[in-house]
């Protein structure tokens, strides 16, 4: 007989492996707890195409709300437009396809779990309820406020601004990001690299409707906000931050430590967890903390590159002057940008990097790294 599998938390990373038992191993009984009443909580998750391997497109292809063949990034010294597709999927439309898809009896919403070993029953646990305990890493912040708004007169859009750094740099990088959801809709998010984790959400929520001001855009906020403050990893203990949350289950998304350490997107490593387990011929508890903990430690081991960035973003480069690095960054070829985003980044790419004319004075940049190891 095969186990039953409980899934704590209906984010992200819960709900796609749910759908993809759902899809791939209907003979597997699983339950969902959700805490809150909706799945997918109130957010807005982006990625590119490249973020997504092929043989993995069916888990995200019915969240899918928008999609637009290319994007645009705007520095002061640097606008370019790449023809990368990009896709956003709204909490609203993750939350309609998982009810959809699940059986009702899959599903315990507004089901609050204190400790992963209660909900067991005697079977294997996934727990995906939001991150560790963040004071094993050490990390700077992306802070982010987001916002829809409709406009009084079509905004001319036709693609995502990814990054429009061309906005007054305060507490740290900062840039503006703007999806147009509609002919009159856009979703605007300011958001911070920064220092500390301290998010004023009414400062930046005036921001955002001065730069709508700015573009000439006659603007009225919608239902949706969102905000939120992620750590950018500069270095952590993984053996740590998995154990502060438990040991002995399996665990999936920022749980997991399964986010980019820079960008921190998170949405390509919840897919890949997710068809990896719904390939697993062994879905045990045993076999998934295994398969879940071997997956994320070895992300983990891989993407010191990416902390390596981090270090000399926070600790060589000054708040005012971090804009430059992406500045220079977003100036290489795009398929180097696009492994980049997918956590793929591959030797010739980090070479490519971290030489010619780099944006941050080389014995700063070197100085850093020395300290972070120390």
């Amino acid at each position: 007989m095969t186990q039953p599998i409980t899934i704590l938390g209906g984010g992200l990373a819960g709900g796609l492996i749910a759908y993809a038992l759902s899809q791939k191993r209907p003979e597997v009984p699983f339950l969902l707890h959700e805490r809150a009443e909706v799945l997918g909580g109130n957010h807005v998750w982006s990625f590119f195409d490249g973020d997504v391997a092929a043989e993995d497109r069916w888990l995200v292809e019915p969240f899918i709300s928008h999609s637009w063949q290319g994007y645009d990034v705007r520095f002061p010294e640097l606008s370019r437009t790449l023809a990368s597709r990009y896709n956003s999927i709204e909490s609203e439309q993750f939350d309609a396809v998982l009810r959809r898809a699940l059986p009702a009896e899959r599903l315990r919403l507004g089901s609050a779990v204190a400790a992963a070993a209660e909900a067991s029953g005697g079977g294997a646990v996934i727990d995906t309820r939001g991150p560790g305990d963040l004071a094993t890493l050490d990390a700077g912040w992306q802070k982010f406020v987001g916002l829809e708004l409709h406009t009084a007169e079509p905004h001319g859009l036709t693609r995502p601004i990814v990054m429009d750094a061309t906005v007054e740099q305060i507490d740290g990088y900062r840039f503006v990001y703007v999806l147009p959801f509609g002919p009159q809709t856009l979703f605007i998010e300011d958001t911070y690299y920064s220092d500390g984790p301290e998010l004023d959400v009414e400062a930046v929520k005036a921001r955002i409707l001065d730069y709508a001001r700015a573009k000439g855009w006659a603007v009225t906020p919608a239902n949706r906000q969102e905000a939120g403050v992620l750590p950018v990893v500069v270095r952590g203990d993984f053996d740590a931050y998995w154990a502060s949350t438990g040991t002995g289950i399996a665990k999936a998304g920022m749980r997991a430590g399964l986010f980019h350490a820079t960008t921190g997107y998170s949405l390509p490593d919840a897919v890949r967890l997710a068809a990896r387990i719904a390939r697993a011929p062994d879905l045990s508890a045993a076999a998934l903390e295994r398969l879940t903990h071997g997956h994320a430690a070895r992300a983990w081991r891989r993407r010191g590159f990416y902390r390596l960035l981090d270090t000399m973003l926070f600790r060589a480069a000054r708040p005012d002057e971090r804009y430059r690095v992406m500045q220079r960054f977003y100036g290489l070829p795009e398929p180097l940008i696009q492994r980049f985003y997918a956590a793929e980044t591959s030797v010739f790419d980090k070479l490519r990097i971290l030489t010619g004319n780099p944006p941050i004075p080389i014995p700063r940049a070197i100085g850093a790294i020395i300290r972070n190891r120390a």
